[in-house]
């Protein structure tokens, strides 16, 4: 017999799965899916784990119940950001309930989704089921997407369409804006501030790479323009620099990273190559040495037809328009293995991430009776 959400709810929260470019709080997110294959067994799934090589433990997981091709994928991600604990209000890892939320970290972005689907899937069993339905829990998507990544190199999902269950305040999302992150460096040569002929200072070419930034992202302003998002432009931030180690020394190397937020139509590889033939030029221009390296692997921006069937049936079953949003999810890896996609899920984007994440309970049987729309409509 299912458990109850709130009894999966807190199973999950309190099996710690942060994913973490730092490897001190880095985990493995194995805990998560075995509770998970456990009640989709128990649903009459047929699941399987998959474990990725060199990962400290990573994980997907993809279920199946009933059979052919077709159907309706529900899919989320299993990992959670770090948390400043001595900041929280509640125990991070023990799910806390008030009258009308549950507070604790990724019960929000985005464990609360699996309970919420799992409840949906339970209203169904395989004899009604003329196309499957599949559930897919992955890993790190909130640093490498190395779950979606790993996942799109087999091409194995057969769905006809897939829900990604992140906090969307139950709004269907059909486009979203791609990121990619940039360290630039440059190589100048110290020496004693007194002197400023026996120095090279990476600061100064630095600024001139700020300088040509600015003007790069005003031209990605006037050259690209997508309506429907509130910021209807691609944005390029100038995030970080740390420069020099001393007041009285020529700066020898400054590094900045930099983020680029693409709207669906552009390419992380055209910007990618556009931004090196200038820095190139620029190398040329303040005679010191420039590096480029991509921080991570760019998420693609995303994009499907507001006028879909999946989009419609959502917005017809929750009463929310569909909307398009700013954050990355692995949209663009389902969509890529050939997924009609929509994210779509409950509880909202600005709870993510915050101490006291908290799921407001008022969008959990919403969203499951849209799942179980979606389900009936698809797959019997």
């Amino acid at each position: 017999m299912l458990p109850t959400f709130t009894e999966m709810l807190r199973s999950l929260v309190g099996t710690p799965s942060i994913s973490s470019l730092n490897p001190a709080l880095d985990r493995s997110n194995r805990g998560v899916l075995d509770h998970l294959a456990n009640w989709l067994e128990d649903l009459d799934f047929r699941v399987e784990i998959q474990s990725i090589a060199n990962s400290n433990g990573k994980c997907n997981l993809i279920a199946q119940k009933g059979s052919g091709e077709g159907g309706v994928l529900l899919a989320g991600h299993t990992d959670t950001v770090a948390c400043d604990e001595h900041l929280w209000s509640y125990d991070p890892f023990d799910l806390s309930e008030t009258s009308d939320k549950y507070y604790g970290l990724g019960s929000c972005d985005m464990k609360g989704f699996f309970p919420t689907a799992l409840s949906a899937i339970s209203s169904f069993d395989e004899k009604s089921l003329s196309s499957p339905v599949s559930v897919l829990a992955t890993c790190d998507e909130e640093t490498t997407m190395l779950g979606a990544r790993h996942l799109s190199k087999s091409n194995e999902l057969t769905s006809e369409v897939a829900i990604i269950g992140e906090p969307t305040s139950m709004a269907p999302v059909y486009a979203h804006k791609g990121i990619f992150v940039l360290k630039i460096q440059t190589e100048g040569r110290a020496a004693h501030s007194s002197n400023p002929a026996l120095g090279v200072n990476a600061l100064e070419g630095m600024h001139a790479i700020l300088t040509d930034l600015i003007e790069f992202r005003e031209e990605l302003k006037t050259s690209y323009n997508h309506k429907e998002f509130e910021v209807c432009f691609p944005t390029l931030n100038l995030g970080c620099l740390h420069a020099g180690d001393s007041a009285n020394r020529i700066c020898s190397h400054a590094d900045l990273l930099i983020d680029i937020r693409l709207v669906p139509g552009m390419s992380s590889d055209d910007i990618f190559q556009q931004l090196e033939r200038r820095l190139r030029l620029l190398e040329r221009r303040i005679e010191m040495p420039v590096t480029i390296d991509m921080g991570f692997p760019p998420i693609e921006p995303f994009a499907t037809s507001r006028d879909s069937r999946l989009v419609k049936l959502l917005q017809k079953n929750t009463g929310h328009a569909a909307k398009t949003v700013a954050f990355g999810t692995e949209a663009p890896f389902l969509q890529g293995m050939g997924l009609e996609t929509v994210v779509f899920g409950p509880g909202s984007i600005d709870q993510a991430h915050q101490v006291d994440e908290y799921l407001r309970k008022d969008q959990i049987d919403g969203t499951r009776k849209a799942l179980e729309v979606v389900i009936s409509d698809y797959c019997t």
